[in-house]
């Protein structure tokens, strides 16, 4: 079947998507093009400078439309006992619209703070289905939904939403210009809990307080995931989520000290984006059933 893969290539452009829209801002070249959807009046301007990391953005962002719109029509005919994959891929092509939409108002008004950090939301929302499509359409063999499965799914459900929430408020921070509104690591303006005084303050100490509760989500799925009679695959994505969850600790702290140098912000963000997709596919691969596979083939697997 070619349409696991296409979810799969699909996650991967959006992963790519994310860190671009990532280097974008930290190399401040979100109005390099100062018009939408051309720039300076072209579709093909000169690549150079700050034009090529926006306009790049822009032509992966395009990209990623008729991938997703290839993978919704690989698996039309194949799903009508699942009708549910065919309306989620509906809905993810709806959400990049509207996603699209939002880059567009992003620069048309100059990059407002709610506009920008919605964009990004939207971008982490369409991740996260897209990962659960990749992870519903891959065909496992062994039963699922066991009381066991049941508590680890939710636990990486709950992980994931955590994840969501925290990149979504890294997003506000970012667009706040609030990177450096506490410029020591680990500590805050050389306090444990600093003078909560102004927004920018207060929200990149809730940024990091939002994060120790990530960490001690993620490390607590794993040790359950590892404690427990958990498959092979389980495991994996357990340990993939535990290490990226560190790494992602490790560049929050490099992105401070470094004064949000470029490598470390843009990588902070690939992770993060990485990590929810790890989550997302845990948790469906603990699915009450083989979701790739129709229910009878599933039942006579089991």
């Amino acid at each position: 079947m070619l349409h696991p893969r296409a979810f799969k290539v699909t996650v991967v452009w959006t992963l790519l998507l994310l860190f671009l829209g990532s280097v974008v801002h930290a190399t401040e070249s979100s109005l390099a093009c100062p018009d939408w959807p051309t720039c300076f009046g072209t579709m093909v301007p000169e690549m150079s400078g700050g034009v090529f990391w926006e306009h790049l953005h822009r032509l992966v962002a395009g990209g990623l439309v008729l991938m997703f719109s290839l993978a919704t029509w690989l698996v039309h005919k194949e799903v009508r006992d699942r009708p549910w994959i065919l309306k989620a891929c509906w809905a993810g092509i709806a959400l990049l619209l509207v996603q699209s939409a939002f880059g567009g108002l992003t620069v048309i008004y100059r990059l407002p703070d709610l506009v920008s950090t919605t964009h990004l939301a939207l971008a982490f929302g369409f991740l996260g289905l897209a990962t659960y499509l990749a992870a519903a359409t891959t065909s496992r063999v062994e039963p699922h939904g066991s009381d066991a499965d049941a508590g680890i799914r939710l636990w990486a459900w709950a992980a994931a939403g955590l994840v969501f929430a925290q990149s979504v408020l890294g997003g506000l921070v970012r667009h706040m210009d609030a990177g450096m509104a506490c410029p020591d690591a680990p500590l805050c303006l050389g306090q444990v809990v600093p003078p909560l005084i102004n927004a920018p303050i207060i929200t990149h100490f809730a940024h990091r307080v939002l994060a120790l509760v990530v960490v001690l989500a993620v490390l607590g799925l794993v040790v359950r995931v590892w404690r427990g009679h958990a498959s092979a695959p389980l495991k994996h994505w357990a340990a993939a989520a535990g290490i990226l969850v560190l790494v992602q600790v490790a560049l929050g702290v490099a992105s401070v000290l470094s004064v949000l140098a470029v490598a470390p912000v843009s990588l902070h963000t690939l992770v993060a984006a990485g990590l929810l997709a790890s989550l997302v596919y845990l948790s469906g691969l603990t699915s009450p059933t083989p979701l790739g596979e129709p229910k009878a083939m599933a039942a006579t697997a089991a």
